[in-house]
């Protein structure tokens, strides 16, 4: 059957297309020029410490769009139908995704600052960089990572175009497609995601090692776009863009999820710090000494309470998962939690890098970019498109699902 499963899903699934308000992308379009104004006299008053604090940001939003792509692949692959309502949201948040290759070029511009290796009189003088300086050289780095962004460009707008044209078609050929491409694309996740983790944030610290660090990052990536993704499929059904067909067993669903990966970040992170911490040898442990020194030792703490210990209380319980009100305080909590997450991966990096730390207000201007940035851009691929994948032939059972 090429057509949308028996002719269902489009006409009865209750959607009717509703243009985002206009002060959204106003707002958006706001924050962006603000950070990115912020941003550009941060980098007059310290160039070094505000690619750092580019850095950050840039990780952040990597895993929030990387995050998103995987969420829609992953539906794919898994031929998961609950989810299939929320899928275009996802698809939205992942339109950041062909921006990387831009984005990560002033990272290009300020690698002295960020890595040690990149002095080839610090590597002239450390054994160890000597050997690992067939990986951690300049025009491999950036051959690699341009290529891996690339990749990923490609892949979204090729599955992507693929669901946005079924709308109109209801060809479950498409899907069929995507499928494929999907488990390709988990494939590929695995190891350019890791590569990413380690150039961009382990490689800062490059005596230090860990096989787990690419699992950290997926981890979190995964963690925060489920996040974003609850809070405006959320807002957007209280406020009526979606369809009312959708129910609170969905929410449930996407509540479990974000549980789930609370627990499997808290799980990779101990993990990584206790076998670490058990052998107690010198190029491991210093990492984490970097992270325990001074006030970092609080923000450590910190981290620990707010990335696992608070969204794993208040999503215990199975009433929290209906509740929109609490839905909407963690996923923001989450989301900010995880940025937590990303400044604390890269800024005890400075130390290692020859720079000392203290807290700057510099620290926090590209984050306003990114808020502006992930708002303009949903704002403009929602009024092109609609907002649920009403040619999908899995949508009608996707909002008859129930628990």
């Amino acid at each position: 059957m090429s057509q949308i499963e028996s002719g269902m899903p489009g006409a009865q699934s209750g959607y009717i297309k509703k243009e985002l308000p206009k002060s959204l992308s106003k707002f958006g379009a706001s924050l962006l020029i603000i950070g990115l104004a912020l941003g550009l006299i941060s980098y007059l008053v310290d160039p070094a410490r505000s690619a750092y604090g580019y850095l950050t940001s840039f990780m952040y939003l990597v895993s929030i769009g990387i995050g998103s792509l995987f969420l829609v692949t992953m539906e794919y692959a898994a031929g998961a139908v609950w989810s299939v309502p929320f899928r275009r949201i996802a698809e939205f948040f992942a339109s950041v995704v062909p921006l990387f290759i831009i984005l990560v070029v002033p990272l290009f511009f300020g690698m002295n600052s960020l890595f040690s290796w990149t002095n080839p009189a610090v590597v002239a003088k450390d054994q160890v960089l000597q050997a690992k300086s067939a990986y951690l050289n300049v025009p491999f780095f950036i051959i690699r990572d341009l290529v891996i962004f690339l990749i990923w460009a490609i892949f979204y707008f090729v599955v992507i175009k693929n669901s946005r044209r079924q709308d109109k078609s209801g060809n479950q050929a498409l899907t069929t497609m995507n499928i494929r491409l999907s488990v390709a694309l988990i494939v590929i996740f695995a190891f350019t995601v890791s590569i990413i983790s380690f150039d961009w944030m382990m490689s800062m610290e490059p005596h230090w090692f860990s096989t787990i660090f690419g699992v950290y990052y997926f981890a979190d990536a995964v963690w925060g776009a489920l996040a974003v993704l609850t809070l405006a499929s959320v807002i957007l059904y209280q406020k009526g863009y979606l369809t009312s067909k959708i129910t609170k067993d969905h929410f449930y669903s996407l509540g479990t999820l974000l549980f789930a990966f609370t627990v499997f970040w808290a799980y990779i992170a101990f993990s990584q710090y206790m076998l670490q911490w058990y052998g107690n040898l010198p190029e491991e442990i210093i990492y984490f000494m970097h992270r325990w020194n001074g006030g970092w030792k609080v923000v450590s703490i910190i981290l620990v309470i707010t990335h696992f210990i608070v969204p794993f209380l208040l999503l215990l319980p199975r009433s929290s998962k209906t509740n929109f009100k609490l839905l909407k305080f963690v996923a923001v909590w989450i989301i900010l939690a995880q940025f937590l997450d990303m400044y604390w991966l890269v800024m005890p990096g400075m130390v290692n890098n020859g720079f000392e730390y203290s807290f700057s207000w510099t620290d926090f201007t590209f984050p306003i970019a990114v808020v502006g940035l992930v708002l303009v851009l949903f704002n403009f691929v929602a009024r092109k498109n609609n907002l649920i994948p009403v040619g999908d032939p899995k949508l009608k059972r996707g909002l008859d699902f129930h628990l």
